[in-house]
């Protein structure tokens, strides 16, 4: 699911537990992570919303929301708070661990 500015507020009233992916096309890491979030999306699809923030299209409100710095940056969140935090890539079973987490 893409994620921006205009449908931030819409995915979050939804209430389930997000995953955000902030990425950019010319990031190598970002390119690394991708599949893993794709098959994450697929495996926790209905309990889990992940989404990708691209940070070039539509996204500066959320990229200085939540203080995106580096990419690729993964933020994990439940009931609209932060809970975690991957920056960096980083292998699968980190970031399903993170995901488990928020079940």
């Amino acid at each position: 699911m893409v994620i921006n500015d205009s449908n931030y507020n819409e995915v979050v009233a939804q209430g389930k537990p997000m995953v955000l992916d902030f990425w950019a096309t010319w990031c190598g890491p970002c390119r690394m992570v991708g599949p893993i979030i794709q098959e994450l999306a697929d495996q926790y699809e209905g309990q889990v919303i992940v989404g990708k923030v691209n940070i070039e299209e539509e996204a500066d409100d959320l990229v200085s929301q939540f203080g995106i710095r580096n990419i690729p940056t993964i933020i994990y969140m439940k009931d609209g708070q932060i809970v975690d935090k991957v920056v960096g890539a980083a292998s699968k079973s980190v970031l399903e661990e993170k995901l488990k987490a928020l079940l």
